[in-house]
């Protein structure tokens, strides 16, 4: 199978640099050179094995190789058709339907979006395992971002606490909103007694939503809405928080009557692409089964 690789040419400001030195301006971690070292990885320079003591010369192709991934524990490959928005050999955007766990779970081990893509990476002969950085909640729909690679991921994982990666969502929920636009900020924490919901609580994480009303029907308010931070159910609570549980949301006080699942569904993504080192942008069409909606 393909060995995931980053390669760099370096230039006349990046000459005279240990290779130890520059990787780590590459936020690669001491725990990945030692993983690359003795666990099957390379490190390149046009053409030859080289150490991470080896100092750099303008015109040099640095490449490393990272040891093949394995598979994590409780996900195994299915073949289940992804709906592929972008994807390069770094990362992949997801469009995930309602109904499919982003990971498996107790209640549901299989088909879940890991396990798909655990299958797709056999199919494309990529050794890596499943790097979610954008969950979405099994009955939620829209988009979600993939590292293909565990170093990857660590790099989105610096640009999430950095508020570098932003999310757009829409929603319909039960009622008028109180004003056109607003923010909500309410900590919220495991509900006492239950594994599973979610509260506003004083002993919570921080939490910050932002809501701005789209159109108002006459059962509900067609809704978009975007995070200051990405904690369980978030939106769900914070909905229900102020009164205005999202439809079909039986879990958080909403009816079912209109539509049998959390009318919630991610429409668009915005990233710096850590390896392109460019911003990029996608959405994703709200589902018929919340179209029906405005009828």
């Amino acid at each position: 199978m393909s060995q995931f690789k980053l390669q760099w040419d370096i230039d006349e400001e990046q000459a005279g640099l240990l290779i130890r030195d520059y990787l780590k301006e590459k936020s690669v971690s001491k725990t990945a050179l030692t993983d690359i070292k003795f666990n099957g990885g390379r490190i390149v320079v046009n053409g030859v094995e080289v150490t991470v003591r080896y100092a750099l010369k303008q015109g040099d192709l640095l490449e490393v190789y990272y040891p093949p991934e394995k598979q994590s524990e409780g996900i195994f490959e299915e073949k289940i058709p992804l709906s592929i928005l972008y994807e390069d050999p770094y990362v992949l955007v997801i469009d995930k339907p309602a109904r499919m766990n982003t990971i498996p779970s107790r209640e549901h081990p299989t088909g879940s979006l890991a396990n798909a893509l655990v299958g797709y990476y056999q199919s494309i002969n990529l050794q890596s395992t499943a790097h979610i950085v954008t969950r979405l909640d099994r009955d939620t729909s829209g988009i979600v971002l993939i590292a293909k690679h565990r170093h990857v991921h660590h790099l989105f994982s610096k640009q999430q606490k950095s508020g570098g990666v932003h999310r757009t969502y829409e929603a319909f929920v039960h009622g008028v909103l109180p004003t056109e636009e607003g923010t909500i900020t309410a900590p919220i924490g495991r509900k006492k007694d239950s594994i599973i919901e979610r509260e506003v609580t004083d002993d919570g994480q921080y939490a910050c939503t932002h809501y701005f009303v789209k159109q108002i029907y006459p059962l509900f308010t067609h809704t978009q809405l975007q995070l200051e931070t990405g904690r369980t159910h978030q939106i769900r609570v914070h909905m229900k928080h102020i009164g205005h549980p999202l439809l079909g949301d039986d879990l958080y006080g909403g009816s079912r009557e209109l539509i049998q699942r959390q009318a919630l569904h991610c429409r668009g993504i915005t990233f710096f692409h850590p390896i392109y080192q460019k911003e990029l942008t996608f959405s994703s069409p709200l589902p018929e089964e919340m179209t029906k909606l405005f009828e």
